[in-house]
């Protein structure tokens, strides 16, 4: 028979709470996964929770038995306690927080300049994650991926693909060492439309900043810089839809 908590209250629940900031989640080298789907989909990528609360409805669940031992039972007071959702699923996923380490210089990279809103970050991994891309940057002043809004954005995408934090200016002269064009994204009729160029097996796309576009100093470091023509009149695009628009016809 599994542990069964009904307060709030109680010290492990307090500790799992925690584990929702940034702080918490440093001090516990752990993170906090909210609702069934992200629960499901780090189990069936092969890691192992340290802890599953879950309330009576997801007992049963097929994908959790091999996880009895880690597996405690909440209330739904305790439910609503844990998650920032309105209406929590009930079921929450204590994970290892890790990421992936640099992979080799190969393939397809996404990086990611600035952008700090946790829905365009959470959409950008997916986006990455469905274009077929392997590999997604966060660089500096992009939101942190363990972020609760962040982790839910992804919508499982960031078991799909390698997740990585690096300072941007050195990665790009490594991987341009390596023979990888790296293309940045800038609104500037100087840039070059990227319907030119031709879908490549290997190639990494920075995008920048939700207001202020990419870092100068990272525009001038790029193999070539690109743009989305508008044909109606609104200034610029959403940076995740960009990414998308962009990232689809390299990877066609």
């Amino acid at each position: 028979m599994t542990e069964y908590i009904a307060s709030p209250k109680n010290e492990r629940i307090k500790a799992a709470k925690k584990l929702t900031t940034k702080k918490g989640q440093k001090q516990g080298d752990a993170y906090l996964l909210d609702g069934w789907h992200l629960v499901e989909e780090a189990l069936a990528s092969g890691l192992t929770p340290k802890t599953i609360y879950a309330t009576e409805k997801f007992l049963d669940e097929r994908a959790l038995r091999p996880f009895y031992d880690q597996l405690i039972e909440i209330s739904p007071e305790v439910a609503k306690h844990l998650s920032d959702t309105e209406t929590p699923q009930g079921i929450f996923a204590v994970m290892p927080r890790e990421l992936a380490s640099m992979p080799a210089l190969t393939g397809q990279f996404l990086l990611l300049d600035g952008i700090q809103d946790p829905g365009n970050v959470g959409t950008l991994v997916r986006t990455a994650d469905a274009a077929g891309v392997g590999t997604v940057v966060f660089g500096a002043g992009t939101a942190d991926p363990f972020n609760p809004k962040v982790l839910r954005a992804m919508q499982g995408s960031q078991f799909h693909v390698r997740i990585v934090m690096a300072d941007l200016a050195p990665l790009i002269a490594q991987l341009q060492a390596a023979g990888i064009a790296v293309y940045g994204t800038e609104l500037n009729v100087n840039a070059q439309n990227y319907r030119e160029l031709a879908p490549q097996e290997q190639f990494a796309l920075v995008v920048g900043n939700e207001g202020n576009g990419m870092q100068e100093a990272l525009l001038t470091e790029t193999t070539k810089n690109l743009y989305i023509p508008i044909k109606g009149r609104a200034e610029s695009l959403n940076v995740a839809i960009a990414a998308a628009v962009i990232l689809f016809h390299l990877t066609a």
